[in-house]
């Protein structure tokens, strides 16, 4: 099993900063990806970024690659998802997720097997 926190969410202006974490705990030695997807009303889960776990490859959403770095703690306990220049359709809440196998395609919601609850973000134009 793997457990996973967010937090960091909040209420920010348009073309200000946030950065979310993620902390990791559990059978972390299993974790292949970590994956930050977000879901705004009434819309799908959509994905933002990941970051191969061991190797430290990222990779990012067309709508925020360049305003959004994820990263890894040392301890590879924790990730983070550093938000800058954010929009008002960066609104939604944003959850991270660990993948523990090569199944799938990083960047669909089925390939992850664990789950955070959520953190809202919420910007303001």
């Amino acid at each position: 099993q793997v457990q996973l926190v967010e937090s960091g969410g909040g209420l920010v202006q348009a073309g200000g900063s946030l950065r979310l974490s993620c902390a990791v705990s559990g059978r972390t030695f299993s974790i292949y990806t970590m994956g930050w997807f977000r879901q705004a009303p009434g819309k799908g889960r959509e994905f933002v970024s990941a970051i191969n776990w061991t190797g430290g490859s990222t990779y990012y959403a067309n709508s925020v690659k360049g305003r959004f770095t994820i990263s890894r703690g040392n301890a590879k306990n924790t990730v983070y998802l550093q938000m800058d220049d954010l929009k008002f359709d960066d609104t939604a809440v944003y959850y991270c997720a660990a993948r523990t196998s090569t199944r799938g395609i990083y960047y669909y919601t089925a390939a992850y097997d664990y789950w955070g609850q959520g953190t809202q973000v919420t910007v303001s134009s």
